[in-house]
């Protein structure tokens, strides 16, 4: 009776866990919150544009950051780095004040470029390696034109990296809930089985059963050392040159004096 229970309970606490949904999965409110996602050259629906606000708007408030979209035509043909500087000085946005904590996704529909820059608190939580590894992510589906998706997955990407202390990889497997799932069922397997192996009685037949002590022993063994052969190869360094959609520019400050980290690239 006592492994049965503890094999029903092993059960329970498995079913409990897989049933356990993140915040990011469960379908959100719909908020009245100021305005984060400025489509500007007209990639979004009306109904999409909404949605995306809403979801900016809960995830940053958790976050205590303005989770920030902006697409532009860029008539002028002006640099996206400098563009995204600039909108940050010119609007000041911020969760709790001005030119406060956020982050930005500018989309250069001229140049085919997109920059993502984070001040302050996202300059910390979200930092150039963070931002490539977003940049990254949701490159393919700006590519394929399903900006919508792209501006989700960017806003909850965001969301979830700032969840980790900085100098941690958020996406390391061991942060992973399914692999964690694995591992805890796997656990409990262990368990259930070193019990049920225990409870079969004492096993008396072992290795020396059958061993001959006088015959047995190690024959022979010898090392013989041939050779040492020792290659050498140049390794080149790569070009200076940039290439297509790969990630350059980095962080800096805009002309306010406001600094912030960065990831640019092509789509």
């Amino acid at each position: 009776m006592p492994l049965l229970l503890a094999f029903i309970l092993t059960l329970a606490a498995i079913s409990g866990a897989l049933l356990l949904v993140s915040p990011e999965q469960r379908a959100y409110a719909a908020v009245e919150g100021k305005k984060l996602i400025y489509d500007e050259a007209g990639l979004l629906t009306d109904e999409e544009i909404a949605e995306l606000n809403a979801l900016a708007n809960k995830l940053g408030a958790e976050q205590e950051t303005d989770m920030i979209v902006w697409t532009t035509s860029n008539p002028e043909g002006g640099d996206v780095k400098k563009l995204t500087q600039d909108f940050y000085d010119d609007k000041g946005p911020g969760y709790d004040k001005q030119h406060g904590n956020a982050v930005i996704l500018t989309v250069d529909m001229k140049n085919r470029e997109i920059y993502l820059a984070g001040f302050y608190k996202a300059k910390t939580y979200l930092d150039d390696g963070r931002l490539d590894k977003i940049r990254d992510r949701i490159t393919p589906s700006l590519t394929d034109g399903m900006y919508s998706r792209a501006f989700k997955m960017y806003i909850e990407t965001a969301h979830r990296y700032m969840k980790f202390e900085p100098g941690v990889n958020p996406d390391n497997i061991f942060f992973n809930v399914g692999f964690q799932l694995v591992v805890s069922a796997a656990i409990g397997a262990l368990i259930v089985g070193a019990m049920l192996r225990n409870s079969g009685g004492r096993v008396t037949v072992g290795s020396q059963t059958y061993e001959d002590s006088n015959s047995s022993g190690l024959l022979e063994h010898y090392d013989h050392h041939v050779n040492t052969t020792v290659t050498k190869r140049k390794i080149e360094k790569p070009s200076s040159g940039g290439g297509g959609g790969g990630g350059f520019g980095g962080g800096g400050t805009t002309g306010g004096g406001h600094s912030h980290s960065g990831s640019r690239g092509s789509f």
